[in-house]
């Protein structure tokens, strides 16, 4: 039997990456490690920011890059491979997936993220979790919650109103506890509504343990406890790094009655089940991965993830056109992004080596630009990429983002690509209009020379083999698939979230609410560069027949037909988007509530079905302090994007409203719409206002109380009034 005392030091991490061993109970110390898209171990000293080096593992794309394949099942073999490795290096648990919201493209962690949406994210990130917890490896789902952006991240206070928080911020989360059942979540740094995330009840013990479910362990992000006390008593477990004087901090409140024995030991005990999990999982692992095989898959995710953004027939390449590649990121690849995920890749593919083996020949290339801070090139070198541009077929021009501009730790000051190469691709348009911009970054960058470029791919973080994959999209032997789940906008004003992002000392107040991404890009009829859901293919695709049906658990069955009317093999990413006509509470104009994906020869077609869950088609209640599915006619809207709705339909749903009596609160208008109640208080309007249509119109927003007062009726009689017909409805 372990002493309370004792248990305390299995709170607290023993260094960095372990968990202490309790000798007591025979329990042996676990290595927890950074994830997501690959294992960051770090075999000597140890840092939280991917300083030092770690032991080679495969770097799978980013979130960035897995969230554009829409792809959940491969996604999941992406996590099974992670979970093998974590075995073969001795790894229990693996930090992520990571799976905010993109709120704002500025974010510096965009790229460990999955999307704007939490539909996307929270399917995805289940299938990730899936994947790696198949291997008897632990996930830890992450920062929970509300961490929307880098800006002094471990102190800021993000201020959301309940329905955006429970519909937007907290739903992904939900979904991934519900399904996947991951065995770690990691709280947030910041403030949620004014309590630090590590010591939130509401958060970790009423929403997360309660409602939800979850009997796994709450560890804390590295540093994000201020008081060890507070936090175990709010629901977390496991404080890491270990504070010596937290730990103190802990025992003391014991002696002191300051904490309950109860509440250590069932950290201790939530602890103890993950570290014998995980041990049981490692004590038979082998001591390698498949390192070609880990390497051809996450050449195959890349695939999927690159994505077309336009192109007017320029792809793809054939083999024999002259292209000139400009960019050091053809050479140099920028394939995962800065901080605490950085992985030290198996291998590295360039795309400029796969371009020349396609090719057939050693093709022109100039750097043009730095894509690093202390990058030494020559000093004709803008203008040696000019040169170099001006007498090829096809220039293809390698642009993005360096790891000096994204990073965990802190935001981006700008949308915008660095200016040196913005000025590069103008003097390249002024010789040569025959280019194509591939770009490299971990979150969306405005393009305002998309229209005046013949094609623009956006390759995000491809991973280590992402420079293959590039290649082999350009030239055409994969079909781009791709699709993006961050709306691109023109401007930075013109994102939602633009007016409150990053806030100031006094707290960052989600001032766009439920309208974040295309939800308010939708409702502001705000046109963007390219929209949530866009990605283009070599090959086009047509839907019809369009078929609604209510499932025997009160969701909506959507089939379609779909079908490959062009001349190459492809992949369609089908989405359904719901609107509510007409609803009652406040509503963005269509949200994404399901998606499926199909692959169909040229001329082939084939039925797309697609099942809506009940529960996503609920809106928080605030007033019921519950989900609601409002009963009534709900529109279905499939198609390749948020903005090419290709075919629409209308289906009832009965929904659970649940009864709301009426009282003195309750307005003419609620009143009258509930049959009973309609012609006791028409009477009793029309006693005051008469039959004027506007006097009545008016009249139907005052409360039943102050309607009291017009008419010369006690309180008491029209309280009487209401429990005499309030029965007739429970």
């Amino acid at each position: 039997m372990v002493d309370v005392h004792a248990m305390v030091s299995l709170t607290g991490g023993s260094d960095f990456w372990h968990t202490p061993g309790v000798v007591e109970a025979d329990l042996p110390e676990l290595m927890w490690t950074d994830g997501p898209h690959g294992v960051r171990k770090q075999s000597g000293s140890a840092d939280h920011v991917g300083i030092n080096a770690s032991e080679p593992a495969t770097c799978f794309p980013p979130a960035v890059g897995l969230a554009s394949s829409w792809d959940p099942e491969l996604v999941e073999r992406v996590g099974v491979a992670l979970g093998e490795e974590c075995r073969a290096l001795g790894v229990g648990v693996l930090l992520g997936p990571g799976m905010n919201i993109k709120r704002s493209p500025l974010c510096g962690r965009n790229f460990e993220y999955f999307a704007e949406d939490p539909l996307v994210a929270g399917e995805l990130a289940s299938a990730l979790v899936a994947g790696v917890q198949s291997q008897g490896i632990g996930t830890s789902v992450k920062h929970f919650a509300a961490n929307n952006q880098e800006t002094d991240r471990m102190r800021r206070d993000s201020q959301v109103d309940e329905r955006t928080l429970r519909e937007i911020y907290l739903r992904g989360f939900g979904r991934v506890v519900r399904t996947a059942k991951p065995w770690t979540v990691m709280c947030s740094y910041n403030k949620v509504n004014g309590t630090y995330a590590s010591e939130n009840h509401w958060l970790l013990t009423e929403v997360l343990r309660e409602e939800w479910g979850f009997d796994g362990v709450v560890v804390s992000d590295w540093g994000a406890v201020w008081s060890r006390v507070r936090a175990l008593k709010a629901g977390l477990d496991l404080e890491m790094p270990a504070n010596a004087s937290h730990e103190r901090e802990v025992r003391e409140a014991l002696d002191a009655g300051g904490i309950d024995a109860e509440t250590v030991a069932a950290a201790y005990a939530r602890i103890e089940g993950v570290v014998r999990r995980a041990q049981a999982s490692l004590a038979d692992a082998p001591d390698a991965f498949d390192v070609d095989g880990h390497h051809a898959l996450a050449r195959k995710m890349a695939e999927k993830c690159v994505v077309l953004l336009s192109n007017d027939g320029v792809l793809p390449l054939a083999r024999e056109t002259k292209v000139a590649v400009v960019g050091e990121f053809a050479r140099t690849p920028r394939y995962q992004g800065a901080g605490s995920s950085r992985v030290n890749p198996t291998r590295l593919d360039s795309a400029l080596d796969a371009i020349t083996t396609l090719a057939g020949h050693e093709v022109p290339f100039a750097p043009g630009f730095a894509t690093a801070a202390g990058q030494e090139l020559a000093e004709d070198a803008h203008e040696a990429a000019v040169a170099l541009a001006r007498d090829a077929d096809v220039v293809l021009a390698f642009l993005g983002l360096g790891e000096n501009h994204e990073s965990e730790g802190y935001d981006r000051d700008t949308a915008d690509l660095p200016a040196e190469q913005l000025a590069l691709l103008e003097d390249i348009l002024a010789v040569n209009p025959n280019v194509v911009v591939v770009l490299s970054n971990g979150a969306s960058v405005l393009l305002p020379f998309a229209d005046r470029v013949r094609a623009v791919v956006e390759g995000w973080l491809l991973g280590q083999a992402g420079g293959g994959a590039l290649a082999d999209v350009l030239y055409g032997v994969v079909n781009p698939s791709g699709k993006i789940t961050e709306t691109i906008p023109y401007r930075l004003a013109d994102v939602p979230s633009a007016l409150h992002f990053p806030g100031d000392e006094s707290g960052v107040r989600y001032g766009e609410g439920l309208f974040v991404g295309y939800r308010g890009y939708d409702a502001a009829g705000i046109v963007p560069a390219f929209p949530f859901g866009h990605g283009l293919s070599y090959t086009t695709f047509s839907y019809s027949d369009l078929a609604l049906t209510t499932t025997e658990t009160g969701g909506i069955a959507v089939s379609l037909s779909v079908a490959n009317t062009g001349e190459r093999a492809g992949r369609e990413v089908v989405q359904a988007y719901v609107s509510v006509p007409g609803s009652k509470v406040v509503r963005v104009p269509r949200e994404l509530k399901g998606f499926a994906s199909v692959t169909l020869e040229p001329g082939a077609s084939a039925r797309v079905e697609i099942v809506i869950d009940s529960d996503d088609l609920a809106y928080w209640s605030v007033r019921d302090h519950a989900w609601v599915i409002e009963r009534g006619e709900y529109s279905v809207a499939v198609g390749a994007s948020s903005r090419d709705l290709r075919l629409t339909g209308t289906i009832a749903v009965a929904g659970n409203e649940p009864f709301r009596p009426l009282t003195l609160d309750s307005t003419v208008a609620e009143a009258m719409a509930v049959p009973a109640f309609a012609e006791l208080i028409s009477g009793f309007a029309g006693a005051v206002f008469g039959d004027d249509p506007d006097l009545i119109r008016m009249v139907e927003s005052i409360p039943l109380a102050a309607l009291a007062g017009f008419s010369g009726q006690s309180l008491d009689q029209v309280q009487a009034m209401l429990d005499q017909a309030n029965p007739t409805h429970t």
